[in-house]
């Protein structure tokens, strides 16, 4: 169990056992996940595993920032975090804590591996990493495979810590990591477009562009089915069910859902989806998508921790 040793309420965490230092872990952990996952499938979709294309560049190093970041948060957030390394050493196979920590030893390591071999025209200045990056690009094959699962994983996880919350039932739900898994996916994938073309050279009209922009379109329906089934679960399910449902329509939180979640999350990318694309519109949309990933992070810890049974 995280334990919120240190002041991180500024005003947003009275009664709130996990405060906003897990949600931003969350968000964090989520892009880095999806925008790697997106990446990868999209190379492997393309038949083009080898190819490193401007999205795979953004994706790696965004992956990798945005682990790190979270992991800074995650750490901070514990009550002695300068014992932080416990945590490595000592593992329960029945806690979902111990069982993602596993898996964040192994993804940390291979998304900074993946980062060097995708870099590598880049790395040319520096003699020693570009070394060991030509000795991992002989093993890109099953990297990227070990990397595209790990990746699901770190997504799907931060929705397993949470839904283990019982006492919670709008966290309480067998469906918050898929729809972790499909935000995470979609944010992941704004931000990594919004990042190549930026950073890396990659045009908005691209064929990467093109593809990523289909296919946020069924991600998108995916996570709005998600967020749907949560909300029917708590209609029809006992009374404190029926009590959290009230986290959609009432309060400052219900605010962020409507506004933040379905109004700039869901509703702004839409809109902007059916007028001609510009660099503006196309930035817009993105950021709108991030956004809305971590509004929808924010709802729903702090949402359902408040609505307890």
């Amino acid at each position: 169990m995280i334990e919120s040793s240190m002041n991180f309420t500024l005003g947003l965490s009275e009664g709130i056992a996990w405060p906003w230092p897990i949600a931003v872990y969350l968000f964090l952990a989520g892009i880095s996940g999806g925008s790697i996952a997106v990446a990868i499938l999209l190379n492997m979709f393309k038949g083009k595993s080898n190819e490193n294309t401007p999205l795979i560049k953004a994706a790696s190093v965004l992956g990798l920032v945005t682990i790190l970041l979270g992991m800074v948060c995650l750490v901070l957030d514990l009550t002695n975090p300068l014992f932080f390394w416990r945590i490595l050493v000592y593992y329960n196979p029945t806690s979902v804590m111990s069982l993602g920590v596993m898996a964040l030893l192994f993804y940390i390591p291979l998304v900074f591996v993946l980062t060097m071999v995708v870099l590598n025209d880049e790395l040319k200045c520096c003699g020693f990493l570009k070394g060991l990056s030509d000795w991992f690009a002989g093993f890109r094959g099953p990297l990227l495979w070990i990397v595209l699962v790990l990746a699901l994983t770190i997504c799907a996880y931060t929705g397993f810590l949470i839904s283990a919350l019982i006492r919670f039932p709008l966290i309480n739900q067998a469906v918050l990591p898929a729809l972790f898994v499909a935000s995470g996916l979609s944010a992941g994938a704004a931000a990594s477009k919004m990042m190549a073309v930026g950073m890396f050279g990659d045009n908005i009209e691209s064929h990467d562009m093109h593809t990523l922009h289909k296919a946020e379109w069924p991600i998108m329906a995916a996570e709005a089915l998600c967020i749907f089934m949560i909300a029917v679960a708590l209609i029809s399910g006992n009374a404190a069910a029926q009590a959290a449902a009230s986290a959609f329509c009432e309060g400052s939180w219900a605010t962020v859902f409507w506004v933040g979640v379905v109004g700039v999350g869901f509703g702004l990318p839409v809109v902007i989806g059916f007028v001609r694309q510009t660099a503006g519109t196309f930035f817009l949309s993105g950021l709108a998508s991030v956004a809305g990933m971590m509004c929808l992070r924010m709802f729903i810890l702090y949402a359902g921790q408040l609505n307890t049974i």
